[in-house]
């Protein structure tokens, strides 16, 4: 793999946006930190309007700074996790960002105390215009704040817990390290995160269940160090949860978005109800491949050679632009200045953090990290991540720093409207039968892994937090035992599996990030829907790029309402499986 000074500056971020470089970022975090004292000046004296004003102006200012100069740090780290002076960075940054939140800590718990009359009135001031969310929100959590001698001290305790993100992230990107792996004419394949897809998509079977069992197997040689990285997470979750007097863990995330239990409950019911379309799309898939017995590593093998070919970058670019035309010039114009501009880090090097991601915050224009392989599927990663760009861009453009954050719960929705884009972009420009199918058999795939595998995590840590909230004794034999259980209800007898998929969970890094996942279920399902809207009703791009626009101005589950997406009701997961049920008699009937 290339060192990072091989890539072509090009192909490379630009982090200017965020600080001129390193000696910028040291400058102006050590102003930063000089800066923090002055806003306990403010404390006690929150009851006075003109004296909360400008406290609260000031926290924003500080809170932009940080932003800015934290997201460059991890960001430089992301481009080298062995970056010795990055790594530094982002220490320095965690140091004051504590100092900051133990200086800030009064200001909510002084709100707290505020009345609901009092909030009333401050939110009728046109200077506290931009303030109306965080009061709104003030009065939601009142039930779940705790004195401030208690709430200093959880700021506290939060210094010393929740690395395990950080552990797991430098174990998987820096230490772990794997073997080189062989295809059906014993030739050995270098392996590594960026190439695990390349070769579970390979029309080579050994090569796949060599890919599969050397990714999944490697973390299981490390399970119970990994295990107990993950269930000292789940301890952390359900702990801090009692404290905040939430029911339990997951209440606590959900609450904390201003999401619903009940999505969460409806999204599995759904996806348990309608598992059998899984199974109906492994049985073509095994047919299509001419085998006796489907097996998990055959899950993204082609089904066709025909499409098996690579994209540049910018053959990729080009082709994401033609797919999101209906969106209109200026979201098109936007991804000609992601690539001009350098947001987008776009190929893989020595110890550059896996997978893809993108990043940004108010007072700069977002970032893309991609590992770019020139596949189908890197492509539509690249659409994925600038899918979160866009939104970004336009929550930025049209909120104030206050709303311009939208939670993660509607995150996942811009992404993937921007793959089903590109999906039936490609579908309408194929002219072969074959080339059709390869297309059925993608779109199928992305609700096999997307919705279906999401919501399969989601029931796996519902139910390591829920065996702790027990007081069942978690261990790592119990974990694999249960997502062993899960991954064979999920696809099903007649799908052959491996030992090495009961280690599967242990890879995943979402999990330190709990009841993330189920989001990604969630926003395909609402992807679905308005990608056909967007196609089928000109109308509907206005209300789609407001949703865009929105950012955190309205709790999410209401954004969703007026992209014409309501989560609380059946009918719209019903909807996914229908559009599902479609996919497979269109690939059926070409079969024919």
């Amino acid at each position: 793999m290339k060192e990072r000074s091989q890539i072509e500056d090009k192909f490379k971020w630009d982090l200017s946006k965020f600080c001129k470089n390193d000696d910028d970022f040291k400058s102006r975090l050590q102003i930063l930190s000089n800066k923090i004292p002055e806003i306990k000046k403010y404390e006690g004296k929150l009851g006075d309007d003109k004296m909360l004003y400008e406290c609260l102006e000031l926290e924003m200012k500080l809170v932009q700074e940080f932003s800015l100069i934290s997201i460059y740090a991890h960001l430089r780290l992301s481009e080298n996790n062995a970056d010795r002076s990055a790594l530094e960075m982002t220490e320095m940054i965690s140091f004051e960002a504590q100092k900051f939140s133990v200086a800030t800590a009064f200001i909510h718990i002084e709100m707290n105390k505020f009345s609901k009359l009092r909030l009333e009135e401050l939110k009728s001031q046109s200077k506290f215009k931009n303030y109306v969310r965080l009061f709104d929100e003030i009065e939601r959590v009142k039930k779940h704040t705790l004195s401030k001698s208690e709430e200093l001290l959880l700021t506290k305790i939060d210094e010393c817990l929740g690395g395990n993100s950080d552990v797991f992230d430098r174990f998987a990107d820096v230490d772990l390290k794997f073997d080189d792996i062989q295809d059906s004419k014993g030739k050995k394949h270098e392996f590594s995160y960026s190439k695990y897809l390349v070769y579970a998509e390979s029309k080579d079977r050994v090569l796949r269940e060599n890919a599969f069992k050397q990714m999944n197997g490697k973390y299981g040689e490390y399970i119970n160090f990994i295990a107990t990285n993950y269930i000292n997470n789940v301890k952390e979750d359900c702990v801090f949860a009692k404290i905040k007097k939430y029911k339990n863990a997951l209440s606590a995330s959900i609450f904390n978005e201003e999401a619903s239990e009940i999505v969460y409950d409806l999204l599995v019911r759904k996806v348990r109800e309608n598992v059998g379309l899984l199974h109906r799309y492994f049985e073509i898939k095994r047919n299509m491949l001419n085998l006796d017995k489907f097996a998990i590593y055959d899950t993204m093998a082609p089904v066709s050679t025909e499409l098996n070919k690579t994209f540049t970058y910018d053959e990729a670019i080009e082709t994401i632009k033609q797919a999101v035309a209906v969106l209109g010039d200026e979201y098109v114009a936007l991804i000609d200045r992601a690539k001009q501009e350098r947001w987008i880090d776009v190929y893989p090097n020595k110890n550059k953090d896996s997978g893809a991601f993108s990043c940004g915050t108010y007072g700069a224009t977002p970032v893309v990290l991609t590992n770019f392989e020139g596949t189908l599927e890197s492509m539509f990663t690249l659409a994925h991540e600038l899918g979160h760009a866009m939104h970004t861009y336009f929550s930025c453009k049209n909120q104030p720093i206050q709303t311009s954050d939208y939670v993660i719960f509607v995150a996942e929705v811009a992404s993937t409207v921007n793959e089903m884009l590109l999906l039936k972009h490609l579908l309408s420009k194929a002219t072969t039968k074959k080339e059709k199918m390869y297309y059925y058999d993608y779109f199928l795939r992305s609700v096999r892994s997307t919705i279906f595998r999401q919501t399969m995590f989601a029931e796996f840590e519902q139910f390591a937090h829920a065996e702790y909230e027990k007081e069942v004794p978690l261990t790592a034999e119990l974990l694999c035992e249960k997502y062993e259980e899960l991954n064979n209800f999920y696809h099903g007898k007649k799908v052959k599996q491996i030992k090495e998929m009961r280690y599967e969970w242990a890879r995943i890094p979402h999990f330190y990030n709990s009841f993330y996942v189920y989001k990604y279920a969630t926003g395909l399902s609402c992807a679905i829907k308005i990608s056909s809207n967007l196609l089928n009703d000109k109308n509907f791009v206005k209300k789609y790029l407001k949703f865009l626009s929105s950012g955190c101005s309205q709790d999410p589950i209401t954004l969703l309402k007026n992209a014409d997406c309501d989560l609380l009701k059946e009918e719209t997961f019903d909807e996914v499986f229908v559009t599902c049920e479609d996919y497979i008699k269109n690939w059926e009937n070409a079969l024919i």
